[in-house]
């Protein structure tokens, strides 16, 4: 997985899982496989990491305040990145890499979360992650959309809302 400048792959990755934790470690690697994310190696703690790093995003994801979701995910990045790198995929050409070569996916997909996550809010704006305005829908989005407006996790809880709001009005208007 590159990472863009506006982090869109990391943070949609995130969002997936934390909406839709891994069943087990097999489920984790395809799921990375599936976004992309080049899966070098394994470690018997990458479902535990992952998990761990999930719940921290879920925090930024949840603060209010710019403020505290730049200090969050600031804490992230102190934790799972480290200094740039330079790299080459042979394939791929020469891009940026925020961790060491040859680590796990857990550690890996931590790495990616942290920066994903701070060049998203950065380069989008800080009021880009959220959890859907559907009640009773707890499930949270990561807003790519052009306008920077999105409001549900899903066109199914857009529509859903959307015929909501139409039924109220419709019983309202009819007294």
């Amino acid at each position: 997985m590159h990472l863009n400048p506006y982090g869109r792959d990391a943070v949609l990755l995130a969002a997936d899982l934390a909406n839709d934790p891994p069943s087990g470690h097999e489920d984790l690697v395809r799921r990375c496989r599936d976004a992309g994310l080049v899966v070098d190696g394994t470690a018997d703690d990458d479902i535990e990491r992952t998990r761990a790093v999930l719940e921290r995003w879920v925090r930024v994801v949840d603060a209010t305040e710019p403020a505290v979701r730049a200090h969050l995910t600031n804490g992230l990045l102190a934790e799972y990145c480290d200094h740039p790198r330079m790299t080459d995929h042979a394939d791929d050409g020469y891009h940026l890499h925020f961790r060491d070569a040859d680590l796990p996916v857990g550690r890996v997909l931590c790495s990616l979360i942290a920066m994903g996550t701070a060049l998203h809010l950065a380069g989008r704006g800080m009021h880009r992650l959220g959890r859907c305005a559907v009640e009773g829908c707890e499930r949270v989005f990561a807003d790519v959309s052009r306008t920077g407006r999105q409001r549900y996790c899903s066109t199914a809880c857009s529509n859903r809302d959307a015929v909501r709001r139409h039924r109220g009005s419709r019983s309202v208007a009819g007294r």
